[in-house]
């Protein structure tokens, strides 16, 4: 039960990190720039993330939610709107 548990914890989070992320770039670039490359790599990586935890038991929850918490903001520099910004800072 507690392996359950703790996956259903882990894809909840999956979850939120990559509806947050859609939400946040469709708001910033609009339909037509959606980085749709940016968004299927975050959800491969939240489905490997979640067979990890699975198949591995000695993985903490909060360990699995912070490494997906920070590749979400990885995915989230190398998008099109942050790279403008940082153009846009350093010319």
């Amino acid at each position: 039960m507690k392996k359950t548990l703790g996956t259903i914890v882990v894809a909840a989070a999956v979850v939120l990190f990559t509806a947050t992320f859609g939400f946040a770039e469709y708001a910033a670039t609009g339909a037509a720039n959606f980085p749709y490359f940016q968004l299927g790599c975050l959800i491969l990586g939240g489905l490997i993330l979640m067979t990890l935890k699975r198949k591995y038991e000695k993985m903490y929850v909060t360990e699995m939610v912070g490494v997906f918490a920070l590749y979400t903001i990885l995915m989230a520099l190398f998008t099109n709107p942050v790279i403008e910004a940082v153009r846009n800072i350093v010319a």
